[in-house]
């Protein structure tokens, strides 16, 4: 596992996670529940299979890929989810109450996470960094990480999370890495 896609993948999925709609979902489960344990264990769950399967996905197109392509590929998506880190996300309809009775608040999250994150910011993240890397486990590791990072203490502290971070500049913060990384990939 390689330092280097451990540590940048932590860090871009941590920044563009705050305010995603995954972290305004944890939001809505924790005000809703009051369960922090089941809910963050959820979360891990379903970020880490999510993260597994798009982390597979961009280590199976670099080798299919022909490398000028995929150096093209990469360096403009990266700074596409750069722009697309600028639109505000809204979280998703709140859950229906008939399934609380049915699962328990665990199943609920890890279903609703593994869901909310399908063609998500950072999964498609997951996906190019996992395709930059070539390292499956670093990627993962790191992206769930991130996931966790922004996550949990949105759990925990609930509401006064989104308070305290002005949104806008994570996201903008976010959006420079996401740029820098692309052109990067783009000029390498």
């Amino acid at each position: 596992m390689t330092v280097e896609a451990f540590a940048v993948s932590t860090g871009i999925v941590a920044l563009g996670e705050i305010g995603d709609k995954t972290q305004l979902l944890a939001l809505i489960l924790a005000a809703r529940y009051r369960a922090p344990r089941p809910i963050i264990a959820g979360i891990f769950v379903a970020t880490l299979a999510n993260h597994a399967a798009a982390a597979a996905l961009g280590a199976w197109l670099t080798r299919v890929i022909d490398p000028i392509w995929m150096r093209w590929i990469l360096g403009a998506s990266f700074i596409a989810v750069a722009l697309w880190m600028l639109v505000p996300d809204r979280a998703d309809d709140d859950l229906h109450a008939e399934h609380t009775s049915r699962a328990g608040v665990f199943w609920i999250t890890t279903v609703a996470f593994f869901l909310a994150e399908m063609g998500d910011k950072t999964q498609i993240a997951t996906v190019m960094l996992a395709a930059r890397f070539n390292d499956l486990i670093a990627v993962t590791a790191g992206t769930t990480l991130g996931m966790m990072i922004a996550n949990v203490p949105a759990v925990l502290l609930g509401d006064r999370v989104v308070k305290l971070v002005p949104v806008q500049w994570v996201h903008r913060i976010a959006a420079v890495v996401f740029a820098v990384i692309g052109v990067t990939v783009l000029f390498q």
